[in-house]
């Protein structure tokens, strides 16, 4: 972005140098100044002017709608686009009565008529864009586009323990998810307060969730959208999700599994990242070996405990013995929960 910004403001500073000097020539004689003068005065207004609004009028509007054309379902951008072809047709048909106008009045009015009947167009259309768009799904009968509907208009509240935990940012780009991610300015501001903590594991959570819904807004295959909806009599902010969740009928996506159970009792679709995790993790059935290093003691007297490499838990009895040792061992019993996955073990030959 920084260098796009940087070249259309070399350009804009060219441009409006010499749009500017035009400009100071031209009116020199009405200021009483000589021509070389005015052109030199104004050709640096101009210079200034370009350098600093460039972006503003080329770059930033064009990402900007960029932006919002990405983040658009893809239901209500097509309702849309037909709102906007009516309008303009309807704008098109009033052209010629209205061109017989006196002048000026036929030359301003038509062009006029046909932008704002475009805009009234686009406006209602895309208002009312799930009751066209479902509408035409009845007449068409069309279960496939019906699917594309649904997904694409899918709208998924994002937690804060999701943005600490940072593995949606690499799920989102695998594009997955398929509907568009919302994150709170409530979310955000609980993010921060995080950041800002006087605790040094609180603070370093809080500066990772930042960092990750930075990464998260750059990625260019799951839309992500901040919105500032609210529920301004409620103040704890897991209350405030469920009930946003209720209110905009959006999925909730959560690590937290006291919220997650919440939720789902108030009748909210809950996206568990943990569930999400375990179900495609490595699987080992009792009877399975595979090597591991163990790196700690377990619990209770006499086990080991290592990790694979998807972070599973792995407890091997009679394992303390080989601590800093990478041995095989044979798979005895596995346990599935929401909370994680944890797997029980023995080294290879003492079954």
């Amino acid at each position: 972005m920084a260098s796009i910004d940087f070249i259309s403001r070399i350009i804009g500073l060219f441009v409006f140098t010499i749009l500017g000097a035009r400009i100071g020539t031209d009116f020199a004689p009405s200021i009483d100044l000589p021509p070389d003068a005015g052109a030199v005065i104004i050709g640096l207004v101009g210079a200034l002017v370009g350098l600093i609004l460039t972006p503003w009028i080329t770059v930033r509007p064009v990402q900007a709608m960029n932006k919002t054309i990405r983040e658009m379902p893809i239901h209500v951008f097509f309702v849309a686009m037909m709102g906007a072809f009516i309008g303009l047709g309807i704008g098109l048909m009033l052209s010629y009565p209205l061109s017989l106008l006196p002048t000026p009045f036929n030359n301003i009015i038509p062009p006029s008529a046909s932008l704002v009947c475009g805009y009234i167009g686009v406006t209602v259309f895309r208002n009312r864009a799930r009751e066209i768009w479902d509408m035409l799904f009845d007449r068409a009968n069309s279960k496939i586009a019906r699917a594309v509907a649904a997904q694409s208009s899918r709208q998924m509240l994002v937690d804060t323990s999701v943005l600490i935990d940072g593995r949606i940012v690499e799920i989102s780009k695998t594009g997955f998810l398929g509907g568009t991610l919302l994150i709170p300015r409530f979310v955000m501001t609980e993010l921060h307060q995080v950041a800002d903590s006087s605790d040094t594991l609180r603070r370093n959570r809080g500066r990772r969730g930042l960092i990750k819904m930075n990464e998260l807004q750059r990625n260019n295959i799951t839309p992500v959208k901040v919105i500032d909806d609210d529920i301004d009599d409620i103040l704890e902010v897991d209350n405030k999700l469920v009930a946003l969740a209720i209110q905009m009928e959006a999925y909730l996506l959560t690590n937290d599994y006291p919220l997650s159970k919440v939720a789902e009792s108030q009748g909210v679709t809950v996206l568990n990242m943990n569930l999400l995790a375990n179900a495609v993790r490595s699987v080992y059935i009792p009877g399975e070996t595979f090597p591991l290093h163990i790196i700690q003691e377990g619990r209770d007297n006499g086990q080991g405990v290592g990790y694979l490499d998807d972070g599973t838990m792995v407890v091997v009895e009679n394992g303390k013995d080989y601590i800093d040792r990478t041995v095989r061992v044979t798979v005895t019993k596995l346990i599935n929960r929401e909370a994680g996955r944890m797997i029980f073990a023995v080294p290879e030959g003492m079954q």
